[in-house]
Order: C-alpha cells, then sequence, then structure tokens
C-alpha cells in the first residue's frame, strides 16, 4: 500500500536524485538543462512549496511539489487553485499506484482547503503521467498553455473541484 505524507529533511538528497532520474533519464529534459538543479533541490522546493513523498513499504519512490498562487514554484495556479509541479515516479515503482496516489492527495487537500480546482503543467511526451491525469478529471485549458524555454511547450491541465 502506498503512503502519502510531506518530505523529511533527510529524505531531500533521496528525493531530488529520485526527481532528476525521472525527468531527465525519461528523456523529458535534456542533462545539460539549468532546471535539473530545480529538480534537484528538494530543500528549497519543500522550503518554498511543499514536497510529499509516495512511500512503498518504508522506501521514497515518488514525489511532487505542492505550490500555492504568488509563491516562488507556482507557475500557472490563480487565485482559488493548488498547483502540482515535478511529480516524479521510480522506474522500478511504476504501475504500484505512486503515481495516482500523489495526485489523489492534491486533490483531496485542495478539496479541503476550499481550492476550486488544480492546476499542472505537462508535456505531451509524458504519456504515462497524462494517463493519470486524465483518469484522475484533469482538462486542457489551452489558453493557459505556456513556453517556459524556447522549445518546451507546456500543456497546462485543470481539475475542477466545485
Amino acid at each position: 500500500m502506498i503512503e502519502i505524507r510531506e518530505v523529511f529533511p533527510n529524505e531531500f538528497e533521496t528525493v531530488g536524485e529520485l526527481t532528476v532520474q525521472a525527468y531527465v533519464g525519461g528523456g523529458f529534459v535534456d542533462e545539460g538543462s539549468p532546471y535539473v538543479e530545480s529538480l534537484r533541490d528538494t530543500a528549497t522546493r519543500a522550503e518554498q512549496g511543499r514536497v510529499l513523498v509516495a512511500l512503498l513499504g518504508d522506501r521514497v519512490v515518488g514525489s511532487l511539489t505542492l505550490a500555492e498562487p504568488g509563491t516562488p514554484f507556482a507557475d500557472v495556479a490563480q487565485t482559488g487553485e493548488l498547483e502540482f509541479r515535478m511529480l516524479a515516479v521510480s522506474p522500478d515503482a511504476r504501475g504500484t499506484g505512486a503515481g495516482t496516489a500523489l495526485v489523489r492527495a492534491v486533490i483531496a487537500e485542495a478539496y479541503d482547503r476550499g481550492d476550486q480546482s488544480v492546476v499542472m503543467s505537462t508535456q505531451p511526451e509524458m504519456v504515462d503521467a497524462r494517463r493519470i491525469y486524465d483518469r484522475n478529471g484533469f482538462v486542457p485549458d489551452p489558453e493557459r498553455d505556456w513556453e517556459p524555454l524556447k522549445g518546451m511547450e507546456l500543456t497546462v491541465l485543470v481539475r475542477e473541484l466545485v
């Protein structure tokens, strides 16, 4: 069974490496990209947002970063929305439900907070993650799509809660 909780400081390095492995190893981010340092820097993500981890037994197998509107890690969140970023699941834990459990934890938290929706950005190549988002009610909001770096087009997905 997958457990979801906030990251502990002694897990920062593990989460950072897992996130880099998912993005760089998965072919979504170039190894030389400056974004790799943001993916690795779990301490800053935990300080300026919140980082949730998925545990399988006592092992961290996934994580994501939560960001409220107006905070440093919020790229697309607007008032009444909770954003998540950097969803990553260890390759050997894919298919265990860790990614789904993380996404559902965000939806539950946003609902409990009274937010109107959950929002996130994804790359078209992230097919496995997209299946999780589709199954959990996320739909494209094409007017909000954006390009953080030239040639890196991101699709914004929204999950309405009200």
